[in-house]
């Protein structure tokens, strides 16, 4: 394959990651951190791209992805969990936030008085939504209108506000927020969870081997170099931009309070460039999230019309659209609102499947160690997933918050060793595996 194509690949990889969260988290950071940004980044960026990269990795060395790798649990939580997923990052939260944040950046700031808004955003939403549909109905050509086109404007665009904000924004640091005050790089972790780009790399895995499997790429060695190469292009792009925007966000902290990033970012920008800031700000997230979108709404194609034989692509995609476009209308408020504990709870289970996968040749029976391993961690999950809907379980929660790392909302770690020990122990006096799945190939790559 030629080293343009994958340069070509890693753009598009970048700008399918690249949405909503992407950008209204890190200033949001940047803001809160104040002097103690770099710890806070430091942990954005490992569970903000070091996890997404590390999680398409995993996906390349085991044919079947996600899916196969959910098996060595059991097949119902593998279904069970990968479905949950994709309705996550697809048609349920994060393809509406992405419009929903499309609308909030390109269209209101230009709204005048008396317009009735929820009118404006229907009419939005069905441009918005009626071109993702048109687009994600020829996967083949994401590459060339993603990777070739969109991606590089949508990176020029970045390019003009982040140099212009550093270099005119000069306000010092302010003092953290007391959340940011200790243990800022754990929260920086947790706050990479808001952008939910792992769970889209589960579904994106997909997308990307598909696209080097078209130029003749079938070795599974091969499939993961390339993979690795793509995935390297896109994560120094969101390093890039996670950094860039933090650091405009730590010069606003002292402009006034903001409710969240794009407060902050639209601030930002119509005090560097006026009105025409806002209209550059607007075209960027516009961008952005309509790239996301439609390779959510791909992947979600490509999954669900394999899982259900009755139902084509073309009939998950208009399903998709058509979910989408009627959630977006709910605001984003709500839209953030149900987001976050489905992260907390789905984030750790993520990590401990793709940190096994790594492992799994040592394993006897992969079974009893992903299985004893998730179950551990499954119910701590849920517990923080609970809490964050505003749940306190009693004596139950007085159990979790007595647990090492509770305070900085990892608590379900110390579970995953355990589960993941008891496992081994198991695994060592059962038989092994009757099956392999993808085990001499995740050897033979790593």
């Amino acid at each position: 394959m030629k080293k343009l194509d994958t340069l070509f690949i890693g753009f598009m990889l970048f700008s399918m990651f690249f949405g909503a969260g992407n950008l209204i988290f890190p200033p949001f950071l940047g803001v809160q951190s104040g002097t103690s940004f770099w710890a806070a980044m430091a942990g954005f960026i490992v569970t903000g791209v070091g996890l997404p990269l590390t999680v398409l990795l995993a996906i390349s060395l085991v044919s079947g992805g996600i899916q196969t790798i959910g098996n060595r649990v059991h097949p119902i939580f593998s279904t069970t969990f990968v479905v949950a997923v994709y309705l996550c990052i697809g048609p349920f939260l994060a393809i509406p936030r992405n419009a929903n944040v499309a609308f909030e950046m390109g269209v209101s700031p230009f709204l005048g008085e008396g317009v009735i808004t929820s009118l404006v955003l229907f009419i939005f939403s069905a441009l918005f939504f009626g071109l993702v549909y048109v687009i994600s109905l020829n996967p083949a050509k994401m590459e060339k209108y993603m990777g070739r086109f969109i991606a590089p404007i949508l990176m020029v665009a970045m390019v003009v506000l982040v140099v212009v904000g550093l270099f005119r924004l000069d306000a010092p640091l302010q003092s953290p927020v007391e959340q940011y005050e200790s243990g800022a790089f754990f929260k920086g972790f947790l706050e990479g969870y808001n952008t939910m780009d792992a769970l889209a790399a589960l579904a994106f895995g997909i997308v990307i081997l598909s696209a080097i499997q078209k130029r003749g790429i079938q070795d599974r060695k091969q499939l993961t170099n390339y993979t690795l190469k793509a995935g390297f292009i896109a994560g120094l792009l969101l390093t890039f931009v996670y950094i860039s925007i933090g650091l405009i966000g730590t010069k606003m902290a002292s402009s006034g309070s903001f409710n969240d990033g794009t407060d902050i970012l639209s601030a930002a920008a119509t005090l560097l460039f006026g009105k025409g800031g806002t209209a550059l700000l607007g075209f960027i997230f516009t961008l952005a999230c309509f790239t996301t979108v439609v390779g959510l709404t791909t992947a979600c194609g490509q999954y669900f019309s394999k899982l259900l034989p009755k139902a084509s692509y073309k009939m998950v995609v208009l399903a998709v659209t058509l979910v989408g476009f009627t959630l977006s209308n709910l605001g984003l408020a709500q839209i953030l609102k149900v987001s976050v504990p489905f992260l907390v709870t789905a984030y750790p289970l993520t990590i401990v499947l793709i940190v096994l996968t790594f492992f799994s040749r040592f394993f006897v029976s992969k079974k009893k160690v992903y299985g004893s391993a998730i179950l551990f961690t499954g119910v701590f999950a849920v517990i923080g997933g609970l809490n964050a809907f505003g749940l306190d379980l009693g004596p139950v929660q007085k159990l979790k918050n007595m647990l090492p790392l509770a305070s900085v909302g990892l608590e379900w770690v110390v579970p995953a060793i355990v589960g993941t020990g008891i496992g081994l122990v198991l695994s060592r006096l059962g038989k092994k595996d009757s099956y392999s799945d993808d085990e001499d190939a995740v050897a033979k790559a790593s």
